[in-house]
């Protein structure tokens, strides 16, 4: 296992949002973090990611606690895709994803020629090099949102921890962004965890999934064993039934539908 969580105690200030969490999360491969808003996504996935204090449990990374790590270290092992965004200043893209060197660097050091190179590479991996000296804030939303995972890639981290990364994004571009991330996790065992409240990004994309509960409770599995049409009316309040589709583990349709 990459990435493991042992009896982890969820905390947004004074409050427990989740408690006792266990997930062990294997390597090179796409991990969901599944459930509607309001349940913990975003406090696990901010602990996940040690943006929120550590109330209780471990952290570990390869078997090793990650406690004591300095943020550049972490840094390196972890890289953190935020959901696209328009920034104030129309940097090029090429700058935006050298920004995925910092945590190479030194104080004040700018990238090089060699960080200039893992940059453009990154871009190539993604088959998106022709916008390296577009101005970001010119580029689609879905552009973006690659951009953000090139600048990911540059960091040459082992896991991408994506916030639902196609939030902002519209249909075409969702399947897009989610084959790119897919590809990369079957080209090079890159591990990523991302957060959705759709479930059948779930079942399409992913090889496991957290089911997130409205009770604080998770429940871990293949898509197909966690996103059960009980667990669909009792998290989303919606009677459905689950159609077999070849390439993934099935796509949720309403019953009245079917």
């Amino acid at each position: 296992m990459v990435l493991q969580l042992e009896g982890v105690a969820c905390c947004y200030g004074a409050r427990t949002v989740l408690d006792n969490v266990n997930l062990a999360i294997p390597r090179g491969e796409l991990f969901c973090l599944l459930g509607p808003n309001g349940v913990g996504k975003t406090t696990l996935f901010r602990t996940m990611l040690r943006l929120l204090p550590l109330r209780r449990g471990v952290i570990r990374f390869g078997g090793e606690n990650v406690a004591g790590w300095s943020d550049a270290r972490f840094a390196r092992a972890v890289a953190y895709v935020p959901q696209a965004h328009t920034p104030p200043f129309p940097f090029k893209v090429i700058d935006v994803v050298s920004i995925g060197r910092a945590a190479h660097l030194g104080p004040f050091a700018a990238p090089g020629a060699s960080d200039l190179a893992v940059a453009r590479q990154a871009l190539e991996t993604l088959g998106i090099d022709h916008l390296a000296e577009r101005p970001y804030t010119e580029i689609s939303g879905g552009e973006r949102q690659l951009a953000l995972i090139a600048r990911a890639l540059a960091q040459e981290a082992e896991v991408l921890v994506m916030d639902e990364p196609t939030a902002s994004l519209d249909f075409g571009h969702q399947i897009r962004v989610l084959d790119h991330i897919q590809e990369l996790t079957r080209r090079s065992r890159m591990t990523v965890v991302m957060t959705s409240h759709d479930p059948n990004q779930a079942l399409r994309w992913a090889q496991n999934v957290a089911t997130l509960l409205r009770d604080g409770t998770i429940v871990v599995g293949s898509p197909s064993e966690a996103i059960t049409d009980r667990y669909l009316l009792k998290t989303y309040g919606v009677r459905t039934q689950t159609v077999a589709v070849p390439g993934s583990h099935g796509v949720i349709v309403p019953k009245q539908q079917v």
